[in-house]
């Protein structure tokens, strides 16, 4: 296991939060403290533009990773749970929280606040959880949600400059070589990046759409799109070097 991912601390609690329609929104705690969850579904609330929190989805879609030291032993222990519903996302949990080939365990179901029934029934008031967004957003306490939405025409949603970046990386359905190339480029973001930033990961076989309008024909393909100018790079996301040449100006 990768227990030295960069910008993480040593020991957190890491809980993530995903939408029926795919899109995920996490924290990281070192403090272990807080009521995560309640935020986290403030965030989508925000994100998403939503009449009001989306309780109902704890703990149906929820995951916890917790990485703590064993008293008596003093050696790390990763402890990582995802319930029924979300187990399908490990590699991208393991992708955001900086562990290498982790097997999530699956949380005990819950009955009566799970039923597939009765969550569909909130379809109609949050019809925005149930679309498909490929949004992958780190939620800070202090207020800051980096987050992007895709829309026909999304140029107006573009945040300010000083908001920090907007990237989006074009696959071609999800693998292991896709979590690879994640786990590379967040720990270079995290590293090499002092602002805010959001990384949209596009599936050209869902959003061919999506694809066409950045003219991407090729993949996998990282779009810089903000700030501007537009900048990519086609094929070549192992290379570090060549990422930072992208995202920062000449002078940095």
């Amino acid at each position: 296991m990768n227990q030295n991912h960069p910008q993480l601390p040593e020991l957190f609690k890491g809980i993530a939060l995903f939408t029926p329609g795919g899109d995920l929104i996490y924290c990281i705690d070192p403090n272990k403290q807080g009521r995560w969850h309640l935020d986290l579904c403030a965030g989508l609330q925000e994100m998403l533009g939503l009449s009001e929190p989306p309780h109902f989805l704890v703990p149906c879609y929820t995951a916890t990773i917790d990485k703590w030291l064993d008293p008596r032993t003093q050696e790390l222990r990763i402890s990582a749970e995802a319930y029924p519903l979300v187990v399908r996302h490990q590699a991208l949990l393991n992708a955001v929280f900086g562990i290498d080939n982790l097997v999530w365990q699956v949380a005990p179901w819950q009955e009566g606040l799970c039923d597939s029934i009765v969550l569909a029934t909130y379809r109609e008031q949050f019809p925005q959880l149930w679309e498909e967004n490929d949004l992958v957003v780190k939620f800070e306490r202090n207020g800051l949600i980096n987050y992007f939405h895709s829309t026909n025409d999304d140029s107006r949603l573009l945040p300010p400059e000083s908001q920090g970046y907007v990237l989006r990386l074009f696959v071609s359905n999800y693998s292991v070589a896709t979590e690879r190339i994640l786990q590379n480029l967040y720990k270079l973001l995290e590293e090499s990046l002092n602002c805010p930033y959001t990384l949209k990961v596009i599936d050209v076989f869902k959003h061919p759409e999506q694809a066409e309008a950045d003219q991407v024909s090729a993949t996998p393909t990282l779009v810089k799109v903000w700030p501007k100018p537009i900048k990519r790079i086609v094929g070549e996301i192992e290379d570090m070097n060549k990422i930072l040449r992208l995202l920062l100006p000449p002078d940095a």
